[in-house]
């Protein structure tokens, strides 16, 4: 089940996926012996390796935060006889825990590691954001945000980053991705994405003159503001949007 889940993209998700991974979440802090059996198992029976590699981006991480001191002496005998798992914990990155970080360096494959982080997140095509028109642009977006945690390169960083300096420097033409993507793209969960993340960090006093008219010219982007949060707008800007979205909230 774990590793069916780190495989759906994110217009697949549906709410009993989201309760399987409630579960996953809330075991390494609740059940850490079970937690570290779950991460052996996945090891031993899983052959994918980016699928592998997802433990370490919750789930052992949570596990070694949350209960680090009581585990690590079990780490340490199974990685003895456990090439898989000295691999593993060359992926586990610990802050201010010297004495642990330390004893998981000493037993961690930290180049093996290494090494696969780098292919898996190399993408073999590179996004050049800039250079595409607008339709493609969206499509890209669409492409990206679609895809599982497990299957992110750094393609999908490359698109977060453009998303950033549009907002920052050139708000209608992140306004005008935002329209586009509505042009090709229905999924609910997709839809939310694009709501409560650009949609909504370009929401501000400078651009709600543009929101108005895009909400009056679309009802389907008068829709998508009922998925953004904003309480925290300045009384003008609250104002004008509940004008918007009425009681059309998500």
């Amino acid at each position: 089940m774990w590793a069916v889940l780190q495989r759906l993209s994110k217009r697949d998700q549906t709410s009993g996926a989201w309760a399987a991974r409630l579960y996953f979440d809330h075991l390494p802090h609740r059940k850490p012996d079970r937690a570290l059996d779950l991460a052996l198992e996945v090891l031993r029976r899983e052959s994918d390796k980016p699928t592998v590699m997802q433990l370490n981006e919750k789930f052992m991480m949570s596990l070694m935060y949350a209960h680090g001191e009581s585990v690590i002496d079990r780490i340490e005998a199974e990685a003895k006889d456990n090439a898989r798992l000295r691999w593993l914990l060359g992926g586990i990155l610990l802050g201010p825990n010297k004495p642990l970080k330390q004893r998981i360096q000493a037993i961690a494959d930290l180049k093996g590691w290494k090494a696969d982080d780098i292919a898996r997140r190399t993408p073999k095509q590179p996004l050049d954001c800039e250079a595409m028109a607008l339709p493609e642009l969206a499509r890209a977006w669409v492409e990206q945000h679609s895809k599982s945690d497990r299957d992110r390169d750094d393609s999908f960083f490359a698109m977060m980053d453009y998303e950033s300096e549009l907002r920052e420097e050139d708000p209608d033409r992140a306004i005008d991705l935002i329209v586009a993507i509505l042009e090709i793209e229905t999924n609910p969960a997709l839809l939310s994405l694009l709501a409560a993340g650009p949609l909504e960090d370009v929401i501000s006093m400078e651009t709600i003159d543009r929101i108005e008219r895009e909400a009056q010219a679309s009802d389907r982007f008068r829709d998508l503001l009922g998925g953004v949060w904003y309480y925290r707008a300045s009384d003008e800007l609250r104002a004008r949007l509940d004008a918007l979205v009425g009681e059309n909230r998500w």
